[in-house]
């Protein structure tokens, strides 16, 4: 099996940099991002997951919008892509189990989370750059604004990390 993600990253070494489709990447330790993750918690308590969620959601607006510029994609397709690429970048592997544009639901389920395997045992969810990235495709998908939680978690002792993305209803039934 090839990893079309790794034959496609290109490698500036004058300038440091690693891209894909013109689109900066880094690679950075699981271990890493616990560490931020539990500083920032260390500090802000209960906000972290808020910083790492925003963080998330930019990285999934951008990544959803640029690849379907890029690759003229429907939202379907994108949505297929981004799971796909999520286990081609080390994430983990990601199962769509739903997309309903009408509905406004994506539900996706991550098994092998870098994040839950690094952060360790905990009571909640901790995979908020996922959740946001997963907020940040569904934004882009539905074209609106959305509610993400992760209800499953692989840190709680569950089998996999599981997203459900919702289109956000509007007062008034707008």
């Amino acid at each position: 099996m090839t990893n079309e993600i790794l034959q496609g990253l290109v490698w500036d070494a004058d300038g440091g940099r690693l891209t894909y489709n013109g689109v900066r990447y880094l690679l950075i330790r699981p271990e890493v991002m616990a560490s931020i993750q539990n500083s920032i918690d260390d500090a802000l308590g209960d906000r972290v997951a808020a910083v790492f969620y925003k963080a998330g959601v930019t990285g999934g607006t951008l990544s959803s919008r640029r690849f379907k510029e890029v690759f003229g994609y429907s939202d379907e397709e994108i949505v297929t892509f981004m799971c796909h690429m999520g286990g081609q970048i080390g994430w983990g592997r990601f199962e769509l189990v739903e997309l309903d544009p009408g509905a406004g639901r994506l539900i996706v389920q991550v098994y092998g989370s870098p994040y839950a395997e690094a952060y360790g045992a905990a009571e909640h969810g901790v995979c908020y750059l996922i959740r946001g990235v997963m907020a940040g495709l569904g934004a882009g998908i539905f074209d609106s604004a959305v509610d993400a939680i992760e209800t499953d978690c692989q840190a709680k002792g569950d089998s996999c990390c599981r997203f459900v993305v919702t289109r956000r209803e509007v007062a008034g039934g707008e």
